[in-house]
């Protein structure tokens, strides 16, 4: 739900139109714009976007311009009763805005395999205003992204791994707190992150509870414009201190985080992390048999378990069993 909007306001505004048969470029002209608006059909004809004032307004105009095309147009606030329900209806908005995710995700995933063979200054002017292009496309889209979809920290990630030189692209602590440089002072934080935690968040809590904090608390909220309060951290979430970077997921910064601070690697973490990492970003980078197993019992949880807190606990549970087997088989045992 929109940040602007009330409690006791419709959590919907819907636009309900017809045009013309001609001309035809009118029914182009305005799927572009309701596209931009971000926009989801719930109905042929029948529009919706979260009820707000800003919204309200853009709906507004959007109905004079299709009269003034010669079709007609309303607007009504709408709270759903029967047959659609409000999370069926969100979840049409963030499948919308994860398409758009997945073409600037593999636009940027291209870009960074040809950022190796840049040799001239002409072609790395190109190459910077081809990222240029891509980061407007990318904050077009975060814009009307309005319940923080999941495809948004993974693309922001590669998105901004393009705009770092590669030798800036270490580890996430940079952004945190200055308090934060060690895993001591990481102790006694609230954690927040997105409700509707999934494979990189449930991971990446389970490692701050094993290896940071063993009694850390986690707090849940919306994935939009969350400002953390004294003494929290933010993870896997927009402008969190701990988030995607380059085309590394969550956890493998995490994991990155902690390799650092103690100077020492972890076999079964990094094994771990090829394996969320495939999950998450779906880009297949490691190919690791147990990928797809994994896989499968993090969703079956997901779909068993609505809430987050018993997400976290079996998913845990999952990695604590996972990371013992890596171990295991490190020793021979």
């Amino acid at each position: 739900m929109s940040t602007s909007q009330t409690a006791d306001s419709p959590p919907w505004l819907l636009l309900i139109h017809q045009l013309p048969a001609k001309p035809a470029y009118a029914r182009v002209k305005i799927w572009r714009r309701l596209k931009g608006l971000g926009a989801v059909t719930v109905k042929n004809a029948v529009y919706a976007l979260p009820c707000n004032a800003e919204t309200r307004e853009d709906f507004a105009w959007l109905v004079r311009e299709i009269v003034e095309l010669g079709g007609e147009a309303f607007t009504c606030e709408a709270t759903l009763i029967d047959g659609l329900d409000d999370r069926e209806v969100q979840a049409l908005f963030d499948a919308a805005r994860d398409e758009d995710y997945a073409e600037i995700s593999a636009s940027a995933r291209d870009l960074a395999a040809r950022r190796a063979s840049l040799d001239t200054a002409e072609a790395h002017a190109d190459f910077a205003a081809q990222v240029a292009r891509l980061r407007r496309r990318l904050d077009e889209v975060v814009a009307i992204d309005f319940f923080g979809a999941d495809g948004r920290e993974p693309t922001k990630g590669l998105v901004s791994g393009l705009e770092s030189e590669p030798q800036q692209e270490d580890t996430a602590m940079r952004d945190a707190p200055s308090d934060a440089g060690t895993t001591g002072k990481l102790k006694g934080r609230v954690w927040v992150t997105r409700k509707g935690v999934q494979i990189d968040r449930i991971a990446s809590a389970w490692l701050i509870r094993r290896f940071i904090d063993e009694g850390a608390h986690f707090k849940f909220v919306a994935g939009t414009g969350y400002t953390p309060r004294p003494g929290e951290l933010r993870f896997d979430m927009f402008e969190g201190e701990f988030t995607h970077r380059g085309d590394r997921c969550t956890f493998e910064v995490l994991v990155g985080e902690l390799k650092a601070l103690s100077s020492a690697e972890d076999p079964a973490l990094t094994a771990i992390a090829q394996i969320v990492h495939d999950i998450d970003l779906k880009d297949g980078k490691y190919g690791r048999e147990e990928t797809a197993g994994i896989r499968t019992l993090i969703a079956g949880i997901a779909d068993s378990q609505k809430d987050d807190e018993r997400r976290l606990a079996r998913g845990g549970a999952v990695l604590d069993d996972l990371y013992e087997s890596f171990r295991g088989k490190r020793s021979g045992k």
